[in-house]
């Protein structure tokens, strides 16, 4: 999927959502997934595109918090995440996507996809 190059100055905007994995998985079992999350911010920060996402493992709940430069959540990595989770019979839930920021594009800016 091509990214928009978004002109100098213009505003975009930045969006989030999050899976929950209940019961919790320990990070042991999530291997694969995390493998999966570290492939895409490798080709987010290639494209130079906001993307990243983060595994939170606590006691009740796991989540994966997305942060990406569209709301779509049927891109190739959501879906390949998604079928990781039920090979893994990890029950899970996702949220709507929220608009975090708007923030200046700039050549230069890679704040928003570096870790």
């Amino acid at each position: 999927m091509e990214h928009p190059t978004t002109p100098q100055g213009a505003e975009r905007v930045v969006w989030a959502y999050a899976y929950q994995i209940d019961p919790p998985r320990p990070e042991s079992q999530l291997g694969d997934v995390r493998h999966l999350l570290d492939q895409e911010q490798a080709s987010a920060t290639i494209d130079i595109r906001p993307w990243q996402a983060r595994l939170v493992l606590e006691a009740h709940v796991t989540h994966i918090l997305v942060v990406s430069d569209s709301p779509a959540q049927d891109r190739h990595i959501n879906r390949s995440v998604e079928a990781e989770l039920k090979r893994l019979n990890a029950p899970f839930t996702i949220t709507v996507p929220l608009a975090i920021c708007n923030t200046p594009a700039s050549p230069d800016d890679e704040s928003l996809v570096t870790s």
